[in-house]
């Protein structure tokens, strides 16, 4: 296959790492900076798991899009907040049969596209607020996909892939196609596991269910997952955010294949890993509160749920964001 990444930073370094090696033509897109630091390092280096370094050229590393040209998988690996000024370009990268592959942390723009009844129609305004994505980038060509594994970033721009290798892809619509199974078996050729699966917003469900919760409280308290995780009280704040979107989620018809405490104790059996919110913090970078939080409290007013732990965190990580953002740009970062 003839693959896109949009977004080369740990997550989008990683898949493109295992499908150029795994044998497919891997195109990366990103700024500028990211794009020579990849040129000056010869290509994509990974730091395994087992903690041997392995790297792989990419068949091509470019801010260009144009240069780029359609693509067989396109996949968008940028954060959440980055997504509205790449959409317009994404088209592209498109022919009539691409698929597009979202495997955003959090809750992606497209949640409430598909759904029927009282959702049908909505739209979640943090995330796509004048419908750019919505435009640019089809419904019908959306795969959804749920990224597990925990990687960073160095500042050389190796990658560093702690643990995980799960990326199960499923259908908006719950239907397996014959492309879906075409991406599940391109990330297992690159060395990962996927399945499809019928129901990728409960899945994606799961996963947001550790970041909206663990993500900010390490922001703001500089821990590991593991200490949270262990220490009794900040363990209890997880909990009661996890309840609390949970009510979310059930109102919007996703469903829980594991209980409040084997999701914690999942996290927990990560380690002492920096969440990627935490990673931004340290590196000066905006956070990721839009899909992580914004968007759940979003859904709760949608849906009449009631979010008021999760609220009062939000608004201690949204000031947290605002001296990120006000430290960028006192150092001429940009807004």
């Amino acid at each position: 296959m003839r693959i896109a990444i949009v977004g080369a930073g740990a997550m989008g370094s990683l898949l493109g790492h295992g499908l150029q090696r795994g044998g497919h033509e891997v195109a990366l897109l990103d700024l500028p900076a990211r794009v020579e630091q990849i040129r000056t390092l010869g290509g994509l280096a990974v730091i395994g798991e087992d903690r041997v370094e392995t790297s792989t050229r990419p068949s091509l590393v470019t801010t260009d899009y144009a240069q780029a040209g359609p693509h067989d998988l396109v996949i968008l690996a940028t954060k959440a907040h980055d997504l509205p000024a790449v959409a317009a370009h994404v088209p592209q990268l498109m022919g009539p049969d691409s698929v597009v592959l979202t495997i955003q942390n959090g809750i992606p723009w497209w949640y409430l596209q598909g759904l029927q009844g009282y959702f049908e129609g909505a739209r979640i305004p943090c995330l796509d607020p004048d419908g750019a994505l919505e435009r640019h980038i089809p419904t019908g060509r959306i795969v959804g996909c749920v990224a597990y594994p925990a990687a960073s970033l160095d500042a050389d721009g190796r990658v560093r892939h702690v643990e995980g290798r799960r990326f199960p892809v499923g259908e908006l619509d719950g239907v397996a196609r014959a492309r879906t199974r075409q991406v599940a078996a391109a990330l297992e050729e690159a060395g990962f596991k996927s399945r499809v699966i019928d129901d990728v917003r409960s899945e994606i469900w799961l996963k947001a269910w550790g970041a909206l919760s663990i993500n900010p409280i390490s922001a703001l308290t500089g821990a590991t997952m593991a200490g949270i995780c262990s220490f009794a009280p900040t363990r209890d704040l997880v909990a009661s955010m996890m309840q609390e979107a949970k009510g979310v989620a059930e109102a919007l018809g996703a469903t829980f294949r594991h209980t409040i405490d084997e999701r914690i104790e999942g996290a927990r059996r990560v380690g002492a890993h920096k969440t990627s919110m935490l990673q931004d913090v340290e590196a000066g970078r905006p956070l990721e509160l839009d899909a992580l939080m914004l968007a759940v409290l979003e859904l709760a007013e949608l849906t009449g749920v009631s979010a008021p732990t999760l609220r009062s965190v939000y608004a201690c990580a949204a000031l947290l964001n605002e001296g990120v953002l006000a430290s960028r740009r006192g150092r001429g970062s940009g807004p």
